[in-house]
């Protein structure tokens, strides 16, 4: 059995805003399952929803010391599901409803040092502390050049997780000496300096024990030019201690057997009556003509460049030729926003755009599409392909990242594979694969089998928890 240590600045069900927040909602719980003495360390934001923090236990107060200054420090307590949470307290950093604001560098400089402070006070010593993206980058740091001068720090071993190797926070080296109380020596360029920056997601890389992401292809993606940001050449440097893991999802959330959001649940044996029904209801529900033979394309994403929706774009005039249904659900970039909306009002039997968030609505696309589209420019791993398949939903993604670990392009000849897959990142490929797909849809033996094949895959947290196990050890 390990003590394992777990600081990020989100987790589910308390506070996320992406897939980081889902990963440290159910990693450290399926570590526990498998007997390991899991601890998550977070901040406790406004944004808590009011039944956890009654709930919370209110353990101690301290001082942190940030630079020059000493900064209150409250720290709260919550077991959920054999993981002891820590709730971070301080109202100037915390309190309010955003989790990620203009500040972050002081306020993940004051929650990195606070994280390992208070660990001699819950008289706790981690075998392991597990760090997630630029918010916690320094931690290793840190330990290396203070805590481990002090015997009960010795020895813990640090493993930091890139979740989107593209957010890595760059700021000034002077305010990242102030807040870390750092000397000149941890800023050059094999080290911490960055295009005469400070990069926080290149101190962990460069300081802790071993370093993952999110999927086996990812990881090698970004020891390249093309995905590596800037720092292709460290992790390419770092190869031997780098490693690919797989995000997995909460079967007991998606299952179309129990969940309580869709028109129908279903299971293996009754999946395609099942999808026909809550198709059905999701026409019905978003005014779409009702025809339950029809195709439906489902799109639940943020909507941003990396999402591909430049191709969906120059895609739109092919797709509308098509006989399908387009269902799109998400908020993000005005352009295509804009560029979804319009296409609704051009193409109203045809298009529904969703402009909001709704995680109903996105369960009830999940259950009635046939078809999910993922044609990312770049996916660290990528949950919406994993949660399709898991509901009889057949992605159709372009291969790159978790997409192409996850997404095994169906060969006729075998009958093999569960979704549709392209390369090139354009329109054409794209379309075209989808024509593949629509093909394959009119022969209804061949389609069966197809979400029959999906449905049975197995990306559970308890697969990818015993990767972590094997690191840890």
């Amino acid at each position: 059995m390990s003590k394992i240590l777990m600081l990020t600045s989100e987790a589910a069900p308390f506070a996320k805003t992406g897939g980081l927040g889902d990963v440290l909602g159910a990693l450290p719980q399926a570590l526990a399952k498998l007997g390991h003495d899991v601890r998550v360390v977070m901040p406790k934001y406004g944004a808590i929803a009011e039944k956890f923090v009654s709930a919370m236990n209110f353990q101690f107060y301290m001082y942190i010391p940030l630079g020059w200054r000493n900064k209150y420090c409250g720290v709260f307590s919550l077991e959920q599901k054999g993981v002891t949470y820590y709730f971070i307290d301080n109202e100037y950093y915390f309190g309010d409803q955003t989790l990620y604001r203009w500040d972050d560098l002081e306020r993940f400089a004051f929650f990195d040092k606070a994280a390992l402070e208070i660990l001699t006070r819950i008289e706790f010593k981690p075998d392991v502390i597990h760090c997630n993206d630029w918010q916690t980058g320094m931690v290793p740091v840190v330990l290396k050049a203070y805590y481990e001068q002090n015997e009960f720090y010795r020895g813990i071993k640090t493993v930091f997780t890139i979740h989107n190797l593209k957010y890595q926070g760059i700021y000034s080296v002077d305010a990242v000496k102030d807040f870390f109380s750092l000397d000149s020596s941890y800023f050059t360029d094999d080290k911490l300096e960055f295009h005469g920056c400070a990069n926080l997601l290149k101190a962990g890389i460069v300081y802790s024990d071993v370093v993952t992401t999110v999927s086996p292809t990812y990881a090698g993606e970004i020891k390249t030019p093309l995905g590596g940001e800037g720092l292709d050449g460290l992790l390419s440097a770092r190869e031997n201690s780098l490693f690919g893991i797989l995000n997995g999802i909460d079967y007991d959330e998606y299952s179309p057997k129990t969940d309580p959001y869709i028109a129908c649940n279903y299971g293996l044996r009754d999946c395609i009556e099942g999808k026909r029904k809550n198709k059905i209801a999701l026409q019905t529900e978003l005014g779409l003509p009702v025809d339950g033979d029809k195709v439906m394309i489902g799109l639940v994403s943020r909507l941003v460049d990396q999402k591909g929706l430049d191709i969906i774009a120059d895609a739109m005039g092919s797709l509308m030729e098509m006989d399908i249904q387009f269902v799109i659900l998400g908020t993000g970039e005005e352009k295509y926003e804009n560029m979804f909306r319009h296409n609704a009002w051009c193409n109203s039997g045809k298009v529904s755009a969703n402009i909001t968030f709704s995680n109903e609505m996105a369960h009830k696309i999940y259950a009635a599409c046939d078809m999910f589209l993922m044609p990312s420019l770049f996916e660290p791993c990528g949950l919406g392909q994993i949660i399709a398949m898991a509901y009889g939903t057949i992605p159709v993604v372009r291969e790159t990242g978790g997409l192409k670990d996850t997404v095994k392009a169906y060969n006729e000849f075998t009958g093999e594979g569960n979704g549709f897959s392209f390369y090139p990142a354009d329109a054409h490929d794209m379309v075209f694969t989808i024509r593949r797909a629509l093909g394959f849809f009119a022969d209804k033996t061949v389609w069966n089998k197809l979400v029959k094949n999906a449905m049975k895959e197995d990306f559970s947290w308890e697969e990818s928890a015993k990767e972590y196990e094997k690191l840890y050890n």
